[in-house]
């Protein structure tokens, strides 16, 4: 119900931009309620955190990529974009979409998206 494009390869110092598409049934009208992030995985490392945009626009980075990299959201077309700049070879990964929504009951709502491959290469 997740679905990631625009990997690919690009050049160190590079640019590209990841969009996910929520359109699934799931997300048809409540997509604004959703934190939305991308996340990352590297060959034989952890999944990290990249970009997180809350249901109130609120944004988080991590280190690695603040000021480089931005996350964006639009309620109205159920997508999240990531647009990443300067881009270097360690940013090579499987780039992951992710919504999340805990509701106050507790119930935890978590999607994941299959993931689109990034490679930052000359």
């Amino acid at each position: 119900q997740l679905k990631e494009s625009g990997g690919g390869l690009v050049q160190p110092g590079g640019s590209l931009r990841l969009s996910c598409d929520a359109s699934g049934s799931v997300f048809f009208t409540i997509f604004s309620i959703f934190h939305m992030a991308w996340y990352r995985q590297s060959p034989g490392k952890q999944r990290e955190l990249v970009a997180l945009i809350k249901s109130d626009g609120n944004t988080t980075y991590s280190d690695s990529v603040q000021g480089r990299f931005t996350i964006s959201r639009d309620n109205a077309k159920n997508t999240v974009d990531l647009e990443m700049n300067s881009l270097k070879p360690e940013d090579t990964a499987v780039y992951y979409c992710n919504a999340e929504k805990t509701l106050s009951s507790g119930t935890k709502y978590d999607y994941w998206g299959q993931g689109t491959l990034i490679t930052v290469s000359s």
